[in-house]
């Protein structure tokens, strides 16, 4: 049992690790899941936000009580509610109606005001990302919030150097993989660099949707794979930081997340889905006793009314 916490922040991290059971490679090769849907809002996103918060309040860009703004998804943007929540901060919150009703809802409950920026259809789009950014700089400029600015904002590298500390405490250092997902690319690159730190023979995987593939040189397209994908290459991204870079489809992405749920008890958003997938792919080239970690970004309750719309009276995919 751990001493009493003085507040919700103090569970962010140090999440488990565990091994798939069912939704696993022929060849015996080992897939690990790291369980950040443990995190307070169930999202690997509590890390990064709360680095990006507690970093410009240690050097004075962020005054006590000040506001902040940010555009995003959702998971970061719950993430930053409860941090701003627990620490007396105004919070902006620039999104759209292409992210799950939960995330929006959920922002909205713990304080934050919300300015949602329409979609195409629902689905995310490079234009949809960039009316977003450009959203938030005005609310920025017109009201003097402090911007966190999650694509290009490096505070939150730090936050991820840390779970590849956890990661590696975890495995003893036997690991030969690591797969994510590319969002910011803050996740994948401050893994990337600390786990290499250690062992520069780790493969580093970095997942994309198939529908804009843009970092595997591909045209920028629309999908619904909620968190990654901006439709164009993130600034934080850099060349060197994979060693390959796998598209999967939101459909391939969705059918595996439901999987998870059946097949291993794990109720994971389209982006787990989409990890597994590329681990799944990444085992088949590999040898045992090879040990491939990847990540469970967020809890599935986040999308309960999304993941409804998709499925049959069976339980199975629409077509």
């Amino acid at each position: 049992m751990t001493r009493p916490r003085s507040n919700i922040l103090g569970c962010i991290g140090n999440t488990s690790l565990i091994a798939l059971r069912n939704v696993v490679p022929s060849n015996g090769v080992r897939i690990l899941m790291k369980l950040e849907s443990e995190n307070p809002t169930g999202s690997i996103k509590d890390r990064q936000a709360l680095a990006m918060i507690e970093a410009p309040e240690a050097d004075g860009r962020l005054p006590p009580g000040g506001a902040v703004v940010e555009y995003t998804g959702g998971s970061t943007g719950v993430s930053l509610s409860l941090i701003c929540a627990v620490k007396g901060h105004l919070l902006h919150i620039v999104s759209s109606d292409a992210f799950s009703r939960e995330k929006l809802d959920h922002m909205r409950i713990l304080g934050a005001r919300l300015q949602i920026v329409r979609s195409e259809s629902g689905r995310m789009t490079e234009k949809l990302t960039r009316d977003m950014i450009e959203a938030a700089r005005i609310v920025a400029e017109e009201t003097g919030a402090f911007w966190t600015d999650q694509l290009n904002n490096e505070d939150q590298l730090a936050a991820y150097r840390q779970l590849a500390e956890e990661i590696w405490l975890q495995t003893e250092g036997q690991i030969d993989a690591f797969v994510q997902s590319v969002g910011s690319a803050g996740s994948i690159r401050g893994v990337a660099e600390t786990l290499r730190g250690h062992d520069a023979k780790i493969q580093i995987i970095a997942v994309e949707p198939a529908e804009s593939a843009v970092l595997s040189g591909g045209p920028t397209g629309a999908h619904k794979i909620d968190g990654v994908g901006a439709g164009f290459v993130v600034p934080l991204w850099r060349a060197g930081i994979a060693d390959d870079i796998e598209p999967v489809s939101t459909l391939a992405a969705t059918t595996m997340a439901l999987r998870l749920a059946r097949e291993e008890g794990l109720f994971a958003g389209t982006s787990t889905g989409a990890n597994v997938v590329a681990a799944l792919r990444l085992a088949e080239r590999l040898e045992p006793p090879a040990t491939i970690v990847t990540v469970m970004c967020d809890a599935g309750m986040k999308y309960l009314k999304t993941y409804g719309s998709q499925f049959d009276d069976g339980g199975g995919l629409r077509n």
